[in-house]
């Protein structure tokens, strides 16, 4: 062979096996993403539509049609324009893993991107200008510039300038408006339809009020709507913009029914928290309302990556003084990450004599009590730092849900002793710990994973649990207990000061994973247990 074929040969060996490299690099990606996918279990959403009139029946396919209108808006807020991002992806791996996490970034892997060719996600999604600074924003003079209801671009001359929400999405919000007043006129409750109505007008002004009044307001409807932009946990840069959302919810009355006294507890609540005078003298509205719901229809914000299973709304601190709100459990969403998630967890890392402590009846009364809590503590600082929310800016969203659950646990144990709910504690506890790593798994860039990082720390760091040579949690009752107490009134007072400062302080100390930690979470991974669910749904499941 002479030396121009034997240099021929080598090259050709050589991209001979770099093929074959590659070839198995992107086999083993894909597999990676298969394993990612089957880490979210399906689960089918449906009720007994038996129990609806034939108007509720009709009402149904008409609002699941207005909620995929806000999944749209969502889709825009999150990533931008998912068509174009859609028709570029030929793997339907890719495609399916982009559909779960709304954009080419892992929510549940602190998103980081998986797709080859994007970057980190940006901060403010796409709320903000991706090149657009902090500082930028500060000496921005436009009053709406924080509003929730607005979206910040550049206009010619490459400034800043606001637009907003009914604005930016002109078209989608007036075909959403315009299913939502064509829902109402089958609405049998007054309350509703007035609701409805209001909620239309809402979406094409940005005020919403009156709705969140009227919502606030009815009290005997059977199905309910909840839709709009709401939360703020998509913009992690300043946690001032609100994302679309929706929900379609069927009443459990029997449910519903056994859960309405707590709802009349809430002031003598509040003056029980574990924290000073001055930090617990807003007395929360006695409107409020406990529910329990079959929810047949997420969309938007609510679907992405981790699935919502309660919901405290609304977040408007005027109707939550006047009003209160309403606290919705959504049953057949909570029952299935307990059955799939909850306990397949706590057989890997909970010591077997406490295994038994583990019960649905204690997820659902944490839970519900997390939601509670929500409208528990302080809304304006007591410092002259405006709202909570305000003060605390991006650390807002992590402190109020770690309030929440800690409180939430609080108003358990406290209730107990006022022979208001019957449960034995150590379910409570016990359940409470296993949920920890069940949250901690949604990532350090979830709110609600961030939040329970900290409370592992913080337990932790009292001796609220005991690990074993064997990697097995003991839950301490007394020492939970005290942990509750004082974690309760550490996120109360940082809440009530709006010191943004000791707050971020705080959420760094004790936000991040430890060595006993990661070996934990490698355990469930290692058994392969789903880290959340993902939705068979749609008018044709319900058989409408």
């Amino acid at each position: 062979m002479n030396k121009t074929l034997l240099i021929t040969a080598v090259i050709a060996g050589l991209i001979s096996v770099s093929c074959k490299n590659r070839v198995k690099n992107s086999t083993e990606m894909n597999d990676e993403l298969s394993k990612k996918i089957t880490a979210f279990a399906p689960f089918t959403l449906t009720t007994d539509i038996t129990k609806l009139s034939d108007k509720e029946k009709e009402m149904i396919p008409i609002l699941i049609e207005a909620a995929k209108l806000m999944d749209d808006i969502f889709w825009q807020e999150a990533y931008g324009d998912k068509e174009e991002l859609l028709s570029k992806i030929t793997d339907e791996n890719e495609k399916k893993f982009v559909m779960i996490n709304y954009g080419p970034w892992e929510r549940l892997n602190d998103n980081k991107p998986f797709i080859e060719g994007y970057g980190e996600k940006p901060l403010g999604a796409n709320f903000y200008p991706a090149d657009m600074t902090k500082e930028e924003f500060e000496a921005f003079d436009a009053p709406d510039k924080g509003s929730l209801y607005t979206l910040i671009r550049r206009d010619e001359n490459n400034k800043l300038k606001t637009i907003p929400y009914h604005v930016a999405f002109a078209d989608k919000i007036q075909q959403a408006s315009d299913m939502i007043k064509h829902a109402a006129e089958f609405a049998e409750d007054a309350g509703l339809k007035k609701y409805l109505l209001l909620r239309a007008e809402a979406l094409l002004n940005d005020d919403y009020y009156p709705s969140d009044i009227a919502w606030m307001e009815m009290k005997n409807n059977h199905i309910d709507f909840v839709a709009g932009p709401i939360e703020t946990y998509e913009d992690r840069l300043f946690g001032y913009k609100a994302a679309h959302e929706a929900y379609i919810l069927v009443k459990d009355m029997e449910w519903s029914n056994r859960l309405a006294r707590y709802a009349a507890l809430l002031p003598t609540l509040q003056k029980q928290l574990p924290a000073d005078e001055k930090y617990k003298q807003e007395m929360p509205g006695t409107d409020s309302d406990l529910n329990a719901y079959d929810v047949v229809y997420y969309a938007g914000d609510c679907n992405a990556g981790s699935k919502t299973i309660a919901i405290n709304l609304p977040n408007d601190e005027k109707v939550n003084l006047a009003k209160g709100s309403r606290r919705l459990q959504l049953k057949n969403s909570m029952q299935a990450k307990f059955d799939k998630i909850l306990i397949p967890i706590a057989e890997v890392l909970i010591h077997p004599t406490q295994l038994k402590h583990i019960q649905f009846d204690a997820f659902f009364a944490n839970t519900m009590f997390h939601e509670v809590a929500h409208g528990l503590g302080m809304t304006k600082t007591i410092t002259g730092k405006g709202t909570v929310r305000e003060a605390l800016k991006d650390n807002y969203t992590t402190l109020e849900e770690g309030k929440a659950d800690i409180l939430g646990l609080f108003l358990v144990t406290k209730l107990k002793e006022m022979n208001e709910i019957e449960t034995d504690l150590m379910n409570n506890y016990t359940t409470f710990l296993a949920g920890i790593f069940r949250s901690i798994r949604f990532g350090a860039s979830s709110a609600h994973g961030r939040a329970n990082l900290i409370r592992y720390n913080y337990f932790k760091e009292k001796e609220a649990f005991t690990i074993d040579n064997n990697g097995m949690y003991t839950v301490n009752f007394d020492k939970m207990q005290g942990a509750v107490n004082s974690l309760s009134e550490t996120i109360l007072t940082l809440q009530g000061d709006g010191d943004y400062e000791k707050a971020a302080a705080f959420i760094e100390k004790y936000g991040n994973e430890d060595p006993d930690l990661k070996s934990a979470l490698e355990k469930i991974a290692a058994k392969e247990i789903p880290v959340d669910i993902v939705f068979n749904q749609g008018a044709g499941v319900l058989g409408l």
